[in-house]
């Protein structure tokens, strides 16, 4: 009798397709062992498929649920009723999600319906605060109850999930597939600055420094990004050597406050968002980063580049103990402080700069294969 094993992939969010799409080329690469049906729910269509063509991804099924201005809870409907159907459809073994997504839960909660293994990647990060990040620490504690299979990136989510009664056996560390998708990249040639970087960038960093940002959190909206974008303004008139670029989030929570404080001025770029690529030669070109991202927390130390987490809490907390990344949340004066060191005093900068990425070593969606194979 076969026991070659179908397993439905669930993503909708450019995070989600990059962490992913490590575990569906493993998986596709053992059509002995699997039946891979990748499902995108195409609630971030933009960013979706910009990521899925950089990581030349195909999904058997698109179930097409974005619409503008949709809420938490509509979202969350109509993520039930499609995800449902298309385990109807597909019948699979195993379903896998990734993180902390609305699609994460839902597929999580849909598996234990049907009483279907779960795995879920990125398993075991925890803030302890139900309100940040929102609503994702709320989304991985739900998923990290009803999942059969948890990867968790480091030992610390480990330990996490075994202080929530989750049992060891069932626990992997595998490291964070974002390191796997690194690997891919640089493998596949595909770290380039592609055309969504206007051509008079490349020049300027000839004689500046490149501070990336990046910050769209839910959390954050209203006072925090203003207060972030004021204090961006702030660095860049104290210090007259620095470009920043900011690729925008299409929310327009965030469009709206970044071009009314920061449009203006001469030496803060706003781009449209940008392709994986795109975002990794901008990583690759900076002198420090300011981000509120999850995965820029784990992608940063691959390059050796100092983190200011434009968050209160992370669930990340390794960047931070390694001295890769020091939280500053959305405080003016904080985020001006660590900056303004890090741009001025070249040891304070050597301290963080260099230091080995906590996250892995790139075989995390291999681990993911053979678990899922043995089990």
């Amino acid at each position: 009798m076969s026991t070659k094993k179908r397993v439905l992939v669930l993503f909708g969010t450019r995070p989600e397709v990059i962490k992913l799409a490590p575990v569906v080329h493993e998986l596709r690469s053992r059509p002995g062992e699997f039946t891979t049906i990748a499902c995108s729910t195409g609630q971030h269509r933009e960013m979706l498929d910009q990521a899925m063509s950089v990581f030349k991804l195909t999904a058997d099924l698109d179930l097409n649920l974005m619409t503008p201005g949709q809420t938490l809870a509509g979202l969350t409907s109509l993520l039930f009723k499609a995800i449902d159907k298309a385990i109807d459809d597909t019948k699979p073994d195993a379903i896998i999600v990734q993180g902390d997504t609305t699609s994460a839960f839902v597929g999580g909660m849909c598996g234990f319906y049907r009483r279907i293994a779960v795995g879920h990647v990125e398993a075991g990060l925890r803030t302890g605060n139900i309100w940040a990040p929102f609503p994702e620490e709320v989304n991985r504690c739900i998923v990290g109850k009803v999942a059969t299979h948890h990867f968790a990136p480091t030992d610390r989510s480990r330990q996490n999930l075994l202080r929530e009664g989750v049992t060891d056996a069932s626990i992997v560390v595998t490291g964070n597939t974002v390191v796997d998708a690194l690997h891919w990249m640089q493998k596949n040639d595909a770290l380039k600055p592609t055309d969504e970087i206007p051509t008079d960038i490349a020049p300027v960093l000839a004689q500046h420094r490149l501070i990336l940002v990046t910050s769209h959190r839910r959390e954050s909206f209203g006072g925090g990004l203003e207060n972030t974008f004021r204090t961006i303004v702030r660095i860049a008139n104290e210090f007259p050597d620095t470009l920043i670029v900011y690729p925008v989030h299409l929310n327009p929570n965030v469009q709206a406050p970044a071009k009314a404080i920061l449009a203006d001025h001469p030496r803060i770029r706003l781009l449209p968002p940008v392709s994986y690529s795109a975002l990794l030669w901008l990583m690759s070109k900076a002198h420090i980063i300011l981000s509120d991202s999850g995965g820029i927390q784990e992608e940063a130390p691959s390059f050796s580049k100092p983190l200011l987490v434009l968050r209160e809490t992370t669930e990340r907390p390794e960047a931070v103990d390694a001295g890769c990344a020091i939280l500053v949340g959305t405080d003016e004066e904080k985020i001006f402080t660590h900056a303004a060191k890090l741009l001025s005093d070249p040891a304070a900068y050597a301290a963080m700069a260099g230091k080995p990425n906590p996250f892995g070593d790139g075989r995390a969606a291999v681990r993911i294969a053979d678990v899922l194979a043995a089990g």
